[in-house]
């Protein structure tokens, strides 16, 4: 097996270090193994090889470090002033989580490997959400019941629609999307794991990737990519249950409908929503995916007094009191995987 590069940490302000320390070690499949120092001279006198990073705090930074032979030096910058400009700076004091992707981008210059430790698991669900019907609040549905299944699973939630407004909801504005994702799968497929978690935002306890920001960059993934982004995360493994929000505002719905194990279809008694969802059966016949209907259910949505104020709250809405029970069987059925696994 080949050895993991080393990541060492320093930081004189011990409770930061171990902490740090604590959370870097904690990532799932790490590329690194941490070694954590306060002292700047004990790690001076170690004979460490194979160093890919030392992540250095400013305030315990010394220019015999570069003696050690890290294949990058990143300065964990308190000051907010640049004072080792030939080293990588990032922000000390800001969310773990934002540090650990930013040290991942760093990594993914030195890496020739693939991410370690991947997964050869097949048991990941997928779960699919798609209407014909607009306006259905789909889109609440799938978060909610991602929120629900994130108290005691680990969730992924991938939204396909043209304008979902998904930044405005969650408040995390992000450089990339989706459309950066399929592109690191074609282009970067060794490091593909690797990159999908520099990119993975947090709502409460489940993981997404933030929507595609241009509907015209959502048209162009063709169906082949969309199924390899689908087969990429079964055999990644992270996730029990990934929740795929779908639109017709794509390539290959009906295919991405037929990799999942179940099919949430939200639909509503009038005449004009009745007539959709007849079209939408019949054309799902007349192009061979009879197997996408069966394996749908079909849900109308509970009348909702009250929006919760966040996402986080989601899994104690009204809504979700309906969506345990639309898992019902399938619920139970994870459940007695999850123990057998």
């Amino acid at each position: 097996m080949r050895q993991k590069m080393i990541l060492i940490l320093l930081d004189p302000e011990g409770e930061y270090a171990a902490l740090m320390g604590n959370y870097l070690q904690e990532q799932k499949n790490i590329p690194w193994e941490v070694h954590t120092y306060t002292d700047s001279n004990s790690l001076l006198e170690e004979h460490l090889e194979n160093i890919g990073m030392l992540v250095s705090a400013e305030s315990g930074f010394l220019e015999e470090f570069k003696e050690l032979g890290a294949k990058r030096i990143v300065i964990l910058n308190e000051s907010g002033i640049v004072k080792w400009g030939q080293y990588r700076n990032i922000q000390k004091y800001q969310a773990a989580d934002v540090v650990f992707q930013e040290l991942l981008e760093i990594f993914m210059e030195i890496s020739d490997i693939p991410l370690p430790g991947l997964k050869n698991n097949s048991n990941t669900k997928f779960f699919g959400f798609y209407s014909p019907i607009h306006r259905c609040c789909q889109t609440t549905f799938a978060m909610t019941m991602a929120q629900v299944l994130a108290q005691q699973h680990a969730v992924l939630y991938l939204n396909f629609e043209h304008y979902c407004g998904y930044a405005e909801l969650t408040g995390n504005a992000s450089r990339k999307d989706l459309s950066d994702l399929i592109y690191f799968l074609v282009a970067e497929k060794d490091k593909f794991a690797l990159r999908m978690q520099t990119m993975i935002q947090h709502v409460g306890n489940v993981d997404y990737i933030p929507p595609m920001k241009s509907g015209q960059n959502l048209l162009t993934i063709t169906t082949k990519e969309w199924l390899g982004l689908v087969q990429k995360l079964a055999e990644i493994g992270e996730y029990e249950y990934v929740i795929l929000d779908l639109s017709e505002s794509m390539q290959g719905l009906f295919e991405l409908l037929r990799c999942c194990e179940k099919i949430f279809t939200v639909v509503r008694g009038e005449r004009v929503s009745r007539n959709k969802m007849l079209s939408y059966e019949q054309l799902l016949t007349a192009y061979g995916f009879e197997d996408v209907w069966k394996r749908t259910s079909k849900c109308t949505l509970p009348v909702l007094s009250r929006m919760p104020d966040t996402l986080e709250e989601y899994n104690r809405s009204e809504l979700a009191n309906y969506v345990k029970e639309q898992l019902g069987e399938t619920g139970r059925e994870v459940e007695e995987w999850t123990m057998r696994s």
